[in-house]
């Protein structure tokens, strides 16, 4: 009698080890699982990330200057969304330049816009508001009305124009100038600015970059 209550309580030692094996086994493939869907939902979003700014971003299709008689007083950067890319908020976008001596970085000014071309390139828009540090907005095409001064978005076929005051940037450019720079999305590719002004200015609107 007495070998089997010994026996016994090596079989209850023996369940109790036993369930207790299965407990960690079951806390460690928690552990395993959840570690595995976050990492599954980390690589998903990174992925969704990377597809965006790869697949997105803005592209400048033509940089014109205006000449008052001496320097260029005023930049247009023609601008659209480069193929398949998603919508682009320009509130978020700023512009980078440099003339080789003076770096700048504008923000959208939403005040100064224009939803067509009214004036002129160089007239639609008050420059005078511009500042070293804010850049305006004119609609040139905008088929889904996506592009407003409150909600300054632009999609696919869209082409607005960025003005900046390069007096107020640069004291004007001067001929013979090296000008880069780009316009920087909230997420994608930037669009690259890149010239160099003419050693003489002779018509009052200049192709700077095509």
């Amino acid at each position: 009698m007495l070998l089997l209550e010994k026996n016994a309580a090596i079989g209850i030692g023996s369940l109790i080890i036993f369930i207790a094996m299965i407990l960690v086994a079951g806390i460690a493939a928690s552990v395993i699982i959840q570690t595995m869907n976050s990492l599954e939902q980390q690589a998903l979003e990174t992925g969704l990330e990377t597809m965006r700014d790869v697949s997105s971003g803005l592209r400048v299709s033509q940089v014109s200057g205006y000449n008052n008689g001496s320097t260029i007083t005023q930049i247009a950067i023609f601008l659209r969304t480069t193929a398949g890319s998603d919508d682009i908020d320009l509130t978020y976008a700023y512009i980078s330049l440099s003339d080789s001596t003076n770096s700048v970085i504008l923000n959208l000014n939403t005040s100064v816009y224009n939803s067509t071309v009214s004036g002129g390139l160089f007239g639609t828009l008050n420059d005078s508001k511009l500042t070293a540090t804010t850049y305006g907005l004119i609609e040139v095409r905008d088929v889904d009305n996506s592009c407003s001064s409150t909600n300054p978005t632009i999609n696919n076929d869209d082409l607005v124009i960025l003005l900046v005051n390069s007096t107020a940037c640069f004291t004007g450019i001067d001929p013979r100038t090296k000008v880069t720079g780009n316009v920087v999305p909230e997420y994608g590719i930037s669009g690259s600015i890149s010239f160099t002004t003419p050693s003489a200015y002779i018509n009052t609107i200049i192709e700077l970059q095509t």
